[in-house]
């Protein structure tokens, strides 16, 4: 009887896993379903870039596994049965109760609106793809001289608030930010990024909080109204909510507790990979959400379940990080260099040669996506029928590592 292996979500980390594990477990016994609920692959590190009006290469899930072994389930994740090992998808017309060995929990994250009234309602979120189609319409139909509010001093944030300015510099674009404008880079990194919003003119509202979001306007907790005819949310992600509502050991965000190897410490069938992995770091702390520890976590994941399959030695790479790469506009960008524990040092690269470097990152990760099964000899690739469901369609991290797994 062949070993069922179901990969949910095929975002950055569940395509890296699925792809790996095709790749590792090119065999009869063994059989891998990738499950998503859109039918393309989204570049999720440039949705910043889609809502200030570029166009993005369509990457068809189809497309990608075919000759893989992977067979492609289009659907929608409803619930998980962690006793019973199965999940239930839902299609258009359609819903499936799939049963599986292994489970790779793969569903990622969405935008956190952290509770603040208005924020569901009047904001836009640009954490998948349908949030920046509509933050998109929303700009394009704007007139000159209005007013963009972007909340969130982080990474996310400040991709949008200087992609938009650079986009629209006919529109008013303020960022406020918890803390201080970059707080968590280097005096180079926080002196580059004050003066390409400056030059963007972009307003910065620092230690600041919003404690509502209206169709107009933002308030702050000390009770400014900041005028918003946008308001882009980007204050941080929350996970998926089905696994906190499994009998899976998760934390009080919902995140699944793994150990080193991505395998949940409750439930040894089930690995978490990217955002919904509580895993932990270098100095004991937990990894961050992000692309950067995506792909590394995956890696570590498909190759843990291939070793126990196959009796191999099991992954034993720390995860680390190396820098943080932030566009700010098509010409401008910062690499910041950190610590493994993912705090600044001091060197920097900013400028054009930093934008070049964060494409290029960007480039490289969606090849590696894309090419999932990449150095399987061509006789081993076997051909799996593809399913749909027919829903509608609606790297700065362990150099070392990557070496080491390829």
């Amino acid at each position: 009887m062949k070993h069922r292996i179901i990969v949910l979500g095929a975002g950055y980390s569940g395509t890296v896993a699925a792809g790996r594990l095709a790749r590792r477990l090119h065999r009869d016994d063994v059989a891998i379903t990738l499950v998503n609920a859109e039918p393309d692959f989204v570049e999720r590190v440039r949705m910043h870039q889609l809502a200030a009006g570029q166009d993005l290469v369509l990457r068809p899930l189809s497309t990608m596994f075919t000759g893989t072994g992977v067979a492609l389930r289009i659907g929608r994740v409803t619930g998980v049965d962690v006793e019973r090992r199965t999940v239930m998808v839902i299609g258009t017309n359609t819903t499936e109760e799939l049963e599986y060995d292994s489970l790779v929990y793969a569903l990622g994250s969405g935008w956190d609106t952290q509770g603040v009234p208005g924020t569901s309602e009047y904001a836009h979120d640009i954490a998948g793809r349908p949030g920046a189609l509509r933050l998109r319409e929303r700009l394009t139909g704007l007139d000159a001289g209005r007013p963009v509010v972007v909340v969130g001093g982080g990474l996310t944030g400040l991709e949008a608030a200087t992609e938009i300015a650079e986009s629209r510099p006919d529109l008013d674009v303020t960022l406020i930010a918890r803390g201080g404008l970059g707080d968590q880079l280097s005096p180079k990194g926080r002196r580059h990024l004050r003066k390409v919003c400056d030059g963007l003119g972009i307003t910065v509202h620092e230690r600041t909080t919003v404690t509502g979001v209206e169709a107009d306007r933002v308030t702050t907790a000390d009770g400014a109204a900041v005028p918003a005819a946008v308001t882009v949310w980007a204050t941080g992600f929350a996970v998926h909510p089905i696994a906190k509502a499994t009998a899976l050991e998760v934390t009080g965000t919902g995140r699944i507790v793994v150990d080193a190897t991505m395998r949940s410490v409750s439930h040894p069938d089930v690995y978490a990979v990217g955002d919904a992995a509580m895993a932990m770091g270098p100095g004991d702390k937990p990894l961050r959400m992000s692309c950067a520890t995506g792909g590394p976590s995956a890696w570590q994941g498909a190759d843990a379940i291939a070793a126990r399959l196959t009796g191999g030695k099991l992954p034993n790479i720390p995860l680390r990080y190396v820098n943080q790469c932030i566009s700010l506009g098509r010409r401008e960008g910062l690499i910041q260099y950190v610590t493994a524990d993912d705090r600044a040092r001091g060197a920097a690269l900013t400028g054009r040669f930093a934008a070049l470097y964060k494409e290029l990152v960007c480039k490289g990760a969606a090849w590696g996506v894309t090419k999932p099964t990449l150095g399987l000899p061509a006789r081993r690739r076997r051909v799996v029928r593809t399913d749909s469901l027919a829903t509608p369609a609606g790297t700065g991290m362990i150099r070392e590592a990557r070496d080491q797994y390829s």
